[in-house]
């Protein structure tokens, strides 16, 4: 039988962190925590906990990279968490593995008089050339119902919009 991993985060570092998260808020007329972290396709507890921390300080939106696939979507507390962004500009991976084909999502949010109001992402692919392509949603839409399904568990609708999946509005 495998392993369940649990994790949790160090609770004087998350003390220090919504600290520092609400000091920002102060100073700051819109707040982006991103956060490197993750392990392959599963969103662990400690990431739920850290996001929920983030946007419980003050910030606007919660953004997480490091592996190098789009992770589920929430909304918490009518603030956007995206969980994992993908790979926006590598070709190379852990322990030099090569993937040109990764995807990744470029998010789209709109800010008025200093609040965010709507949060969208597109997506992008990195080619063998290393470049990054913006890709339609029409050509990625296993991608799209794959996030899809990774952002049931939080009761997260995405609708698409042209070529761009909306994933929040302010109400």
């Amino acid at each position: 039988m495998p392993p369940e991993i649990v994790t949790w985060a160090d609770p004087a570092a998350l003390v220090q962190f919504r600290e520092d998260m609400a000091a920002l808020r102060s100073r700051a007329d819109v707040v982006i925590a991103s956060h490197h972290w993750g392990l392959d396709h599963e969103i662990l507890d400690y990431q739920v906990e850290i996001a929920h921390t983030a946007n419980d300080a003050g910030a606007d939106l919660v953004m997480g990279h490091g592996p190098h696939m789009p992770l589920g979507i929430e909304i918490y507390k009518d603030k956007p968490i995206f969980y994992g962004v993908g790979s926006f500009s590598c070709e190379t991976g852990h322990r030099g593995r090569t993937h040109p084909d990764w995807i990744g999502l470029m998010l789209h949010v709109a800010v008025e008089n200093t609040i965010l109001v709507r949060a969208a992402f597109s997506l992008v692919r990195h080619n063998a050339r290393n470049e990054t392509i913006p890709r339609a949603i029409a050509e990625e839409q296993a991608e799209v119902d794959q996030l899809r399904r990774l952002s049931t568990r939080f009761g997260t609708t995405l609708q698409v919009e042209g070529d761009e999946v909306v994933v929040w509005r302010k109400p």
